[in-house]
């Protein structure tokens, strides 16, 4: 068994896969902008990568789970860097906003950003 997709809700999900892709590098696994569907994947991965679903947030029970975490400042997803001090300084030069400099705890160092589609992301690095 291994995972083969999750979900992240966004509030428009076409914009969500330009940020997720121009911005943070990420590709394009599928994309059906005409059903509002796209799924993108970690980039050089192969065939058998994890999907993301960047998934609409028109079901009032995905908004209002979506909404209340970003309210509550947490992130929705964490993804891992080699390097989460370039990652940072890269991102914010692409205009990215992210809640403080990066800082490191007992399971790493992190930051948080926000992906201006609903959610905040958390980049951490071991």
């Amino acid at each position: 068994m291994r995972l083969k997709m999750c979900s992240i809700h966004v509030k428009d999900p076409a914009a969500a896969h330009t940020f997720y892709t121009e911005t943070l590098g990420f590709e394009t696994l599928m994309a059906m902008p005409e059903h509002n569907l796209f799924i993108i994947k970690d980039p050089g991965s192969g065939a058998g990568s994890v999907g993301l679903l960047l998934e609409p947030s028109d079901n009032p029970i995905g908004a209002d789970y979506m909404n209340a975490v970003h309210d509550a400042g947490l992130p929705a997803i964490v993804m891992g860097v080699p390097d989460v001090q370039a990652e940072y300084n890269r991102l914010v030069a692409a205009g990215v906003t992210f809640q403080g400099q990066p800082s490191e705890d007992p399971s790493g160092i992190s930051a948080v950003f926000d992906d201006g589609c609903g959610n905040f992301v958390q980049l951490h690095q071991d």
